[in-house]
């Protein structure tokens, strides 16, 4: 079994061995991530690849499996899924996240096999590896298989309502976020499309939350919505959270941080109602260091005027590193006289403060990472 561990913890960088084998990986957010293997199926399907989130201690964690979307490329040719945004949400309140990669996709084995101009068979094929991924994660001596919740995004929230037809007992909930499969190749593949939920209603065996927006590049209104009516027409009992628009494509809400507060609100809501957690429980954030007071609040261009440290430089720093792409993180030394930033996928945190504390000989602390001010306060103010 390929087993690869990578620990990240108070967003500081550590590397694991495991195996012989030694991986280090960005991993924001403080969390504690493993690289697991699902064993072949009887029936020989191959192996499939699984990330997992947990809390500290032993559990058992009630189970969040993510699923992923497609990618225009083969799937062979997908990198391994990492929505650390949202694991980190639900680990703090207590999940084991658990993020398969689908027959063919990434590492894991077997074909990917598209049921071109037919969705239903498409989205039944799909659920079957998520299907592998639940009974494997239910068996860990750290999951609670009595709680579980499967989402998936685009793609792979057609997946997840095709799982919920023969879902394992103690699956509670089925999240969708702007679920489907685009076959512009197929003829009418929006109606089909349609037709699809409908079928995946007759037999839904677990109540269903969707989400959808106005702005949707892959599946516009007219879509969803009739995608929506034929599926409860079916019988199946499902939940519609339409959002309206949110920033140039409503296809990227679950993939954005920013869109965690449009749907985190209404889906801690319904767990509320399933009797499942969703508060944060402050004994399991894997991010304890930061700074007490006042919520994380958006960084945005005016904190450059409040950075605690003076200085054109600095200031002129701080307005570019807003303009870089996620993850990334922005930090100042307790004396406040030194600054430091980094970005890319390899630790940005790790690497800002170990240049920081380099050049201040003194302890830095983070001021911003990604788009969350987390200076102590909540403020740049002396």
């Amino acid at each position: 079994m390929r087993i690869l561990v990578v620990l990240r913890l108070a967003l500081l960088a550590a590397t694991a061995v495991l195996s012989g084998t030694v991986v280090a990986e960005a991993v924001p957010y403080g969390l504690s991530e493993t690289v697991l293997t699902v064993p072949a199926s009887a029936d020989g399907v191959g192996e499939l690849e699984v990330t997992v989130y947990r809390p500290r201690g032993d559990g058992p964690f009630p189970l969040m499996v993510v699923n992923h979307g497609r990618a225009p490329a083969p799937a062979s040719t997908q990198p391994r899924y990492r929505p650390q945004h949202v694991a980190y949400e639900f680990v703090r309140r207590g999940y084991a996240v658990v993020v398969p990669m689908r027959q063919g996709f990434s590492r894991s084995g077997g074909v990917d096999r598209v049921a071109s101009c037919n969705p239903v068979a498409d989205a039944r094929h799909q659920a079957q590896s998520v299907r592998r991924a639940v009974h494997w994660a239910a068996q860990q001596p750290w999951a609670d298989p009595q709680r579980i919740v499967v989402m998936g995004q685009s793609h792979g929230g057609l997946a997840a309502l095709a799982y919920g037809e023969d879902p394992l007992p103690g699956t509670r909930l089925i999240v969708n976020f702007a679920g489907g499969v685009r076959e512009p190749g197929c003829e009418a593949w929006q109606s089909g499309l349609v037709e699809a939920f409908g079928e995946l209603g007759k037999a839904a065996q677990l109540p269903s939350l969707w989400f959808y927006g106005d702005n949707d590049s892959h599946f516009p209104p007219e879509v969803w919505r009739a995608a929506y009516q034929r599926h409860t027409a079916a019988g199946a009992q499902a939940t519609l959270e339409a959002f309206g628009r949110f920033a140039d494509d409503a296809h990227r809400l679950f993939g954005a941080r920013e869109g965690l507060r449009i749907w985190l609100p209404p889906l801690a809501a319904r767990l509320t109602e399933l009797g499942l957690p969703a508060r944060v429980d402050p004994g399991l954030d894997p991010m304890p260091d930061l700074p007490a007071g006042p919520p994380l609040r958006k960084v945005e261009a005016g904190d450059a005027d409040r950075l605690p440290i003076r200085g054109v430089s600095a200031r002129e720093a701080f307005l570019d590193w807003l303009r870089i792409e996620e993850p990334k993180a922005f930090v100042i030394s307790e004396d406040r006289r030194h600054w430091a930033s980094a970005w890319g996928p390899v630790r940005p945190a790790g690497r800002a403060i170990e240049r920081c504390e380099r050049l201040a000989a003194t302890r830095c602390r983070i001021y911003a990472v990604d788009d969350a001010l987390v200076w102590p306060l909540g403020s740049g103010g002396n």
